[in-house]
């Protein structure tokens, strides 16, 4: 059985292009005792893939020239030789980026027993909503009447963010840019701020007047004008969960520091970042919590869905232009 999979041949400086993309074919081995074939029926592209692009090792290894990109994905096992998985099993796991996988069965997580589309076990329910949930619980310690600001608020991360923070009372503002995002939010009962043709000045000035009191919490997904603006509207003893800082992915250099930095200092905040492979262990509890949520329809969510394989490099660099609404993925 053959595989087909997407490679890079070189690491890119500043925004990758579609043509630094290449498909192969290859002939899968035969199966050896304790490995499973799995036909990937959807694919998950995010924005931490472009540090793996980087060459150069951060929280998780590079990807290897010429060897296989790698990245969630959801499929059906075609066959097995493992008695852990029979034929027909639906897994997540980490090869992504192909057609066929074929893996070590240790390596594969069965999908859990919630009445959801399997896709969501790629969004809402996978690693997307694990991360606005352990952010806001685990790194920012919501409380019940906090004031939250979210950047990147119609994203993967950011539309679960919002509306479980919205759920413990306070004001909660997102911060997003397509006019067809800021709908979304605002239908949803989030207060929606655009960014797009504003200065820090300018996008300090619209938080202030959505939230006169003051953010308890910001969950940072983006950097840039967004955390200026944001540190500018801290109260004293704010928490900021930072998990991602997607306006210096391409970056060809540093950005430069916030002038404003010290607002940390003056209203006494906190900021950490978080990976959340180090949380992972709290996903069953996520899980218990989000799940009977998603399958009873109280958890509104988006995906965009690219089709064919050949589209993955496509459906990836559109996370940078903003083009996705909820959750990027790949239909197989």
């Amino acid at each position: 059985m053959q595989s087909r999979y997407f490679t890079i041949p070189d690491y890119p400086t500043g925004t990758p292009q579609r043509e630094l993309f290449e498909l192969h074919t290859a002939e899968l081995p035969e199966l050896e005792e304790g490995e499973v074939r799995i036909r990937n029926t959807w694919l998950s592209v995010d924005p931490y893939m472009r540090g793996r692009m980087s060459g150069v090792r951060t929280y998780i290894d590079p990807f290897q020239l010429n060897e296989p990109l790698e990245g969630a994905a959801v499929g059906e096992v075609i066959q097995s030789r493992d008695t852990r998985f029979t034929k027909g099993d639906k897994v997540r796991h980490m090869a992504g980026w192909r057609d066929i996988a074929q893996l070590k069965a240790d390596i594969l997580e069965p999908l859990p027993q919630v009445d959801v589309p399997e896709e969501a076990y790629l969004g809402v329910l996978g690693m997307p909503g694990m991360t606005a949930w352990t952010g806001l619980n685990h790194i920012a310690k919501i409380r019940e009447g906090d004031n939250v600001l979210v950047s990147a608020a119609s994203g993967a991360v950011g539309s679960l963010a919002v509306q479980l923070a919205k759920a413990k009372g306070g004001t909660v503002v997102g911060i997003a840019g397509a006019p067809e995002k800021l709908a979304w939010l605002e239908s949803i009962g989030i207060t929606a701020i655009s960014y797009r043709g504003k200065d820090a000045q300018q996008l300090s000035a619209d938080l202030k007047e959505a939230c006169p009191d003051g953010f308890d919490i910001y969950y940072e997904n983006v950097g840039g004008i967004c955390l200026e603006a944001a540190l500018d509207n801290l109260r004293v003893g704010a928490r900021i969960a930072v998990c991602g800082l997607i306006a210096d992915y391409n970056a060809g250099k540093p950005s430069s520091v916030p002038g404003n930095l010290a607002m940390i200092l003056i209203r006494r905040a906190r900021m950490q970042g978080f990976i959340i492979f180090d949380h992972w262990t709290e996903y069953p509890h996520f899980l218990e919590e989000v799940g009977p949520q998603v399958a009873k329809g109280e958890i509104d969510y988006e995906e965009t869905i690219e089709e064919g394989l050949e589209r993955t490099p496509d459906a990836f660099l559109k996370l940078f232009e903003g083009a996705n609404k909820g959750k990027m993925l790949v239909r197989l």
